[in-house]
């Protein structure tokens, strides 16, 4: 077997690629779909951490736009994110993919805390680690968490699959003329505001000379063919 150029990865999920076609939740077809995209790249070679968002259900800014306490609509959030990892887990064990949830809020009953020797142990044995719960503080977005997690578990890159191939000079839903890079720098991404993480997860990559590669999730067995170097995607470094 080919060793990848990335052996050991965090993979940053938004929570809405979970929704499928539906507006809101978790969609089981669309979930057990992202687990075999994952499953492929674990049988490719890569050691896999995983963040998952959780928009799907909860966005804390969102509450805190509509007069909630900040804070508190944080904390809403970062227990969205753990029902999305559950899921995940469940729908990767049913592929016969052992995982571990660990969560920055302490729940034992249904995942380990984060512990970062721990999660190190389960990669080394093949298992996959699902980080939850974000930072486990408010005021930071799950990009903070996924950047703060691949730092940590010194992850050879953080790919972040979205609906879009990449990173354009403007939005190519509503711009037909945008322009989509091959590569771009930490400094024009944060210069430029072209909004592929939030800039203290940029920033926190930057520090760390973590590459970031963005991609489009939603095309099936795209994440294998971006690890092997042949899908459209954008690298951040």
């Amino acid at each position: 077997m080919t060793t990848p150029r990335f052996s050991r990865i965090l993979l940053k999920l938004s929570g809405e690629a979970l929704m499928g076609d539906g507006a809101f939740g978790i969609d089981p077809e669309t979930v057990q779909r992202m687990a075999q995209e994952v499953k492929a790249a674990k049988d490719f070679g890569h050691q896999i951490c995983l963040v998952i968002g959780g928009g799907n259900i909860f966005r804390g800014m969102a509450g805190a736009a509509k007069g909630m306490d900040r804070a508190q609509a944080d904390y809403m959030g970062m227990l969205a994110t753990v029902m999305n990892a559950l899921a995940m887990q469940n729908a990767l064990e049913q592929l016969g993919v052992q995982t571990r949830v660990q969560s920055a809020i302490q729940m034992d009953q249904v995942c380990e805390p984060v512990i970062r020797r721990r999660a190190v142990r389960h990669l080394e044995k093949g298992r996959i680690v699902i980080f939850a719960a974000g930072v486990g503080s408010p005021y930071f977005t799950t990009d903070s968490g996924a950047a703060l997690r691949a730092a940590e578990m010194k992850c050879d890159a953080l790919f972040k699959g979205t609906s879009v191939d990449g990173v354009y000079d403007s939005d190519p839903k509503t711009n037909a003329d945008a322009v989509r890079f091959d590569t771009v720098s930490y400094t024009d991404v944060l210069a430029k505001d072209l909004r592929v993480m939030d800039a203290s997860a940029i920033a926190l990559c930057r520090d760390n000379a973590i590459p970031i590669v963005v991609f489009s999730i939603r095309e099936r067995g795209n994440l294998a063919n971006v690890l092997a170097g042949d899908g459209v995607s954008t690298i951040v470094e």
